[in-house]
Parts: structure tokens; C-alpha cells; sequence
């Protein structure tokens, strides 16, 4: 039976609460991208399609309903990516992985909370403490490099546990843990919900991340169009992020419950990740390192075929019929340049309560001079942003330090480590969110 007679069933497994796949699952699913690219003519001009959306909590369970065949296409991140591949080989098949949806070849998102009131400001201050984390996942692959990079044994020096988000989030207001490593967006909400600090982020292991989509190999060589159409629906979800990040960032909130200042962290101008859909040398080699991290926790004893494995066909396929040059947006690597980094480093954002936009300044001083002037107005700020002074990620204003010049400039820091060997460098003194309000002249509050 050809095509155009059949019913072809699309079923994409995705990621709803990690906010950072937003663009292949959740905003095309909410704003019906899909089915405005799906084709109707040649082999599809009779055919009707049924169009299946499921969502999950993270990437194993997809990879099993993609290898049951209970599903087309799956969005996850890269070491659970390269476990779906292994999991396809060892059934006697194979996936592709087609794109990616957002990421960071520095290593943010992924990271490491601990409770409030916890003395703990690093990593190394963990060693002979219980971190939990979900198994199988990115940030698990992150927290066994950062260990290693210590110098630690994983088995010896620190106890690591598997622990979802929705359970560790309780066990970290209990202190039945110490700390826990998880995936976008949790090291950022658990913080960003009062009952926890970041003290570790992926991008301090300078090891890349990222999520993307992969599909069913079988699927795709007998509809290949209908991947193309997948990914130009991906291609105009990231472009409604980019125009209006506010307004998305809200419907991403009311979809999960994540909070949209947080949504925002991620999908504003100069994100926390960047999305970019193409693939990164970077990422190449992520998905390499991923390989062989599996093949030390004996999770798997072949390697994958990257040049096979990872298929930018499609994607190709699909900037072309969008109006886009694939090798231009691969050779474009946004604000991850040293030569922006200054630059980078100098802007701040100001969400104020019951606003659509945000407000954008070019530097702390001026963020923090308007603050004042919105709280003597009785304006209430809903969150405020900086920029790492030392790597540019955007973080939470009221959770960085701060170094403070004799000129008066400020230099924001996620580390108080790098706050302070900034200081002891320029000569200048550090201080947190709330000795900086108090140093200013008008009574203000910090964000909620």
C-alpha cells in the first residue's frame, strides 16, 4: 500500500519539564507547528496523518518505547542520546540522532545544588558526601567528569546515589542528601524556589552539552519528508524564541509549572544555553565522550559509527526549504568567543512584575541604579539577571557575587571563588546581592 493511502502515524516522545527542548516538542505541540509543513502531494497527496505527542521526565523511557516502536522521533540530551543509540544496536537496529535543539559548548545547564544552609560553596568541599543524581542522564555524565577531575574515586570518595528531580527536590529541604547534580532546568528552579544554592556548573568543567532530536532509522528512510517537516516545525519554534523570548517563556511556565523567570534564563538573549540546531564540532565530540563514558560504566560494550550516527541530511534539508544556509549558522558560534566575552559580561536584565518585556542594561550599575528607581516607585521586580564575569552565563542577579571596583563598576561572579581571585587581582571588594542593595541610597527588595 503506497502513502498516499495510508493513515501515517507521527509519534514524537518529548521532554516537557526540560525546558531547553522546548523547540521539538512542547511549542510545536502547543502551537500545531507541525502540521502546517506536512506534505500533501506526490506519494502524500491522499495521505492523513495522526499526529502523537508523549511526554516524559527524561530519555530512557523514550529510547524504550523508540526501540518497542511505540514511537518515531525522541528528544533527549547527549549521554542519554548515545545510550539510545546503543540500545537500537544491541535490538538489531539503529536511530539517528537528527539535531540539536540547545545547548552549550562551554557545558551550562547541567549543575549542582545543595541545601540553603549548607557551608558547601564548591565542589571539592563535597568529598565523603552523598550526591544524588538521575542515572543515565546528562548530568550524570557531567558529575563522573567533574569527580574525575578532581582526582577522586567516584566509588570511594563520594557517594553517589540515583535520585529523580521530583524526589530530590524534598530530600534537599530534609537533608537527606547533600547535594544533588541534575539536568536543565532544576539546578537553576530549586534555587530559583528558595531552598537551595548552585554551587556548581557545568560550564566550570568546560565539558560541552546539549539536547536534540533523534528518530527511528527504519522511519526515516521511508519518510523522509516527514523528518524534514519535524525539523522545519523546529526551525520555527527556535525562531518564535528568539523574536519573543517573554511571551514564550510564559507559555513554556503555564505548559510545565516551571517558573518563567527560569524558562527565560534559558531562552533569553544570552542564555544560560544557546539554541543552535547545528552540529558543533563540539557537539561531535560530546557525543563521543558520551560513547566512551558508557563504555567505562559498562553500559555498553561497542561503540556507535558518529559519522553515521549523527545525520545532519535532514536538517540540511530543512534550513534549505526555510530560507537558511546550514554551513553559515554551523560556522555561527553566538557569544561564546573570547573577544565578546567582556562584552558579554557587562549586560544585565530586569523583569518587573505584571510587564511583558524585560528590561536591558549595559552593565550591573545600571540594572542596579533602575532597580532602585522601580522600588522607590513601588514597582516590584520579578527577577533580575547578570552575566559570569568569568565564563558569560547568564545567572540570577540575587545569587551571584559581586566584585565591586574603587570606580564604581560591578563585575558579576556565579563563583565566590572566582569573585574573590578577581578581587584579591583588581583590588576590589566583594560583596553579595543584598550588601549591594544596602549600599544604595533608596530602600529596595530583592526579586521573589
Amino acid at each position: 500500500m503506497g502513502a498516499a493511502a495510508e493513515t501515517i502515524r507521527i509519534a514524537i516522545g518529548t521532554q516537557d519539564t526540560t525546558i531547553n527542548c522546548a523547540a521539538g516538542g512542547l511549542l510545536i505541540r502547543e502551537l500545531d507547528l507541525l502540521r502546517r509543513h506536512l506534505p500533501h502531494d506526490g506519494k502524500y497527496k491522499d495521505a492523513t496523518y495522526d499526529i502523537q505527542w508523549k511526554n516524559f521526565s527524561s530519555g530512557a523511557p523514550i529510547t524504550n518505547e523508540m526501540v518497542a516502536g511505540k514511537l518515531d522521533v525522541g528528544v533527549m540530551a547527549d549521554f542519554p542520546g548515545a545510550l539510545n543509540g546503543v540500545a537500537f544496536k544491541k535490538a538489531g537496529k539503529s536511530s539517528r540522532f537528527i539535531t540539536v535543539l540547545s545547548g552549550s559548548i562551554r557545558g551550562s545547564g547541567n549543575g549542582v545544588v545543595v541545601p540553603i544552609a549548607s557551608p558547601a560553596q564548591s565542589l571539592a568541599e563535597l568529598k565523603g558526601k552523598t550526591i544524588s543524581v538521575p542515572f543515565a542522564s546528562t548530568a550524570h555524565g557531567m558529575l563522573l567528569r567533574a569527580v574525575a577531575d578532581l582526582g577522586w574515586d567516584p566509588g570511594r570518595d563520594v557517594k553517589i546515589i540515583a535520585q529523580a528531580p521530583e524526589v530530590a527536590g524534598s530530600a534537599l529541604q530534609s537533608g537527606q542528601i547533600d547535594a544533588h547534580a541534575d539536568f536543565v532546568p532544576f539546578a537553576e528552579l530549586f534555587p530559583a524556589r528558595g531552598f537551595a544554592r548552585k554551587i556548581f556548573d557545568g560550564a566550570q568543567a568546560g565539558v560541552p552539552t546539549f539536547h536534540g532530536a533523534l528518530v527511528d532509522s527504519d522511519y526515516a528512510e521511508k519518510y523522509p519528508e516527514l523528518v524534514v517537516a519535524y525539523l522545519r516545525a523546529v526551525i520555527d519554534a527556535n525562531r518564535l524564541l528568539a523574536g519573543e523570548p517573554e511571551k514564550y517563556s510564559e507559555l513554556i511556565a503555564k505548559a510545565t509549572g516551571i517558573d518563567a523567570p527560569v524558562v527565560y534564563l534559558f531562552h533569553g538573549p544570552l542564555g544560560l544555553q544557546t539554541r543552535d540546531l547545528t552540529w558543533k564540532k563540539e557537539y561531535r565530540q560530546d557525543l563521543a565522550t558520551s560513547i566512551e563514558t558508557l563504555k567505562l560504566l559498562k553500559r555498553a560494550d561497542t561503540g556507535l559509527d558518529l559519522e553515521t550516527f549523527i545525520d545532519d541530511r535532514f536538517l540540511r534539508a530543512a534550513f534549505k526549504a526555510s530560507g537558511l544556509d546550514y554551513d553559515t549558522e554551523l560556522a555561527h558560534y553566538a557569544s561564546t568567543t573570547s573577544e565578546l566575552m567582556t562584552e558579554v559580561s557587562l549586560s544585565a536584565e530586569l523583569w518587573l512584575e505584571g510587564e511583558s518585556k524585560v528590561h536591558r542594561y549595559a552593565s550591573p550599575d545600571a540594572a542596579f541604579a533602575a532597580l532602585t528607581q522601580f522600588e522607590t516607585q513601588g514597582k516590584k521586580i520579578r527577577a533580575a539577571y547578570a552575566q559570569d564575569r568569568s565564563n558569560g552565563i547568564k545567572i540570577f542577579a540575587n545569587r551571584a557575587w559581586y566584585v565591586a571596583a574603587s570606580s564604581g563598576r560591578l563585575d558579576a561572579f556565579f563563583s565566590k571563588a572566582d569573585a574573590e581571585s578577581f578581587a584579591a587581582k583588581s583590588g576590589g571588594k566583594v560583596q553579595d546581592f543584598d550588601a549591594i542593595l544596602q549600599s544604595k541610597p533608596s530602600p529596595t527588595r530583592r526579586p521573589g
